[in-house]
């Protein structure tokens, strides 16, 4: 039985927690929104939840390992676009591109482990190379790539007006 106040269950928390904010601040893309307190929410827990799954136990490199030094980087770019750039020129782009790749790799494991997890899904696809998998995955690929390059069209930051200094 899944255990919440487990290493495994701390960390299924922040990437729930990280999920649901950056689905969030997804949606806000659209309307130019950048909440500051919910975008530092997702950073920290999305940052967290790549940190803590390299201290599951493990004998070699895994795809899990891949995933996590990838979405590390990417929180990285996404987070100097928005703190240290300020969301100027190239940096708004590259800030809803990466925040959209960030939580869509969020989203990836999510289905990946409840296809682990889940009994009716893993009846499916017991290894993870069926079909219904690769379909399930594959959709939400393109949901994402769909969302994101919208997102990242759409989004004009509300950008504060210069103080004139006399």
């Amino acid at each position: 039985m899944f255990d919440p106040t487990s290493y495994v269950g701390f960390h299924t928390d922040l990437s729930l927690l990280a999920l649901a904010a950056g689905l969030v601040l997804i949606a806000g893309l659209f309307i130019g929104r950048v909440p500051p307190a919910l975008t530092a929410c997702y950073l920290a827990a999305a940052v967290l939840t790549d940190i803590t799954g390299f201290g599951f136990p493990f004998t070699g490199f895994l795809p899990s390992h891949g995933v996590g030094a990838l979405s590390l980087l990417i929180l990285v770019v996404t987070g100097a676009a928005l703190y240290a750039f300020g969301l100027r020129g190239a940096w708004r782009w590259i800030y809803a591109a990466g925040l959209t790749a960030s939580v869509f790799l969020l989203a990836f494991v999510a289905v990946a482990q409840s296809f682990l997890k889940v009994p009716a899904l893993h009846a499916l696809a017991p290894t993870g190379s069926e079909p219904p998998f690769g379909a399930a995955e594959g959709i939400l690929l393109l949901l994402f790539l769909g969302t994101g390059i919208l997102a990242t069209r759409r989004f004009q930051p509300q950008v504060r007006p210069a103080v004139v200094q006399a």
